[in-house]
Parts: C-alpha cells; sequence; structure tokens
C-alpha cells in the first residue's frame, strides 16, 4: 500500500520521536533531563541537519520521497524558518517511509546516523 508524503511524515514524525525516546531513557531518569535530551535530537533543526547527514547514504528511490516532502507547503509560526521545517518534514517522511516499506533499511539509516546523535546527546545531558 502507498501513503502519501504527507502520511509518511506523519509516521515519520511519531517512529523518531519513540526511537529517540528510547535512547533518552537508558541516559537519565530525570525528567527534566529527559525532556532536554529528547528535545535536542527532536527539533527541526537537528533533523535538517540529520537529512544533510545521510544524504549521501540514501539510494535514488529514499532521494525521491526526500525531494517530494521537501517541496511540500507547510504551516509554520511566523518566526519558524521556512526551510528548516520542509528539511524536518522530509527527513520525517523518509522514517515513516523506511519504516512501512522497509525495516531493516530504517535500521541501517538508524545505525548511520546513530554517532551523530549520540555525540548530540553527550553534549546535552
Amino acid at each position: 500500500m502507498e501513503f502519501s508524503i504527507r502520511s509518511y511524515a506523519y509516521i515519520g514524525d511519531a517512529v523518531y520521536e519513540l526511537f529517540a525516546r528510547k535512547k533518552t531513557v537508558l541516559l537519565t531518569q530525570s525528567p527534566g533531563k529527559l525532556h532536554q535530551a529528547t528535545s535536542s535530537i527532536v527539533n527541526a533543526q537537528f533533523h535538517a541537519e540529520l537529512l544533510e547527514f545521510v544524504k549521501d547514504f540514501l539510494n535514488d528511490e529514499e532521494k525521491e520521497i526526500v525531494r517530494r516532502a521537501r517541496n511540500l507547503s507547510v504551516t509554520t509560526a511566523r518566526r519558524t524558518n521556512h526551510t528548516v521545517h520542509r528539511l524536518s518534514t522530509a527527513f520525517e517522511a523518509l522514517i515513516g517511509y523506511l519504516y512501512l516499506t522497509d525495516k531493516d533499511r530504517l535500521k541501517d539509516l538508524y545505525s548511520y546516523i546513530e554517532p551523530m546523535i549520540d555525540e548530540k546527546l553527550l553534549n546535552t545531558v
């Protein structure tokens, strides 16, 4: 079954958040630190950085999902950078697409980005 790009992004947002929470809960039991750690890796700016980091890792089909998601119209707050928000949406769509179509490839992607995430978390907690 094929989903819309927005649906991939919607699912990807939840899937990545669960991945992030699973990583952060292993670091601390403090609710405040948990929130701070999770927020450091679940935000539009970091998603955009992760997307830039993985661009050479992606195959043509994944790059097409990212391209299509990056070109979606997005609604953001006035003070939000629209470009960063679009890149974040593209990252979430990629995660959602892989979650729904190829969980082994999603595991590979997580393994690829994990060092970058771990470095971010070490500087946060």
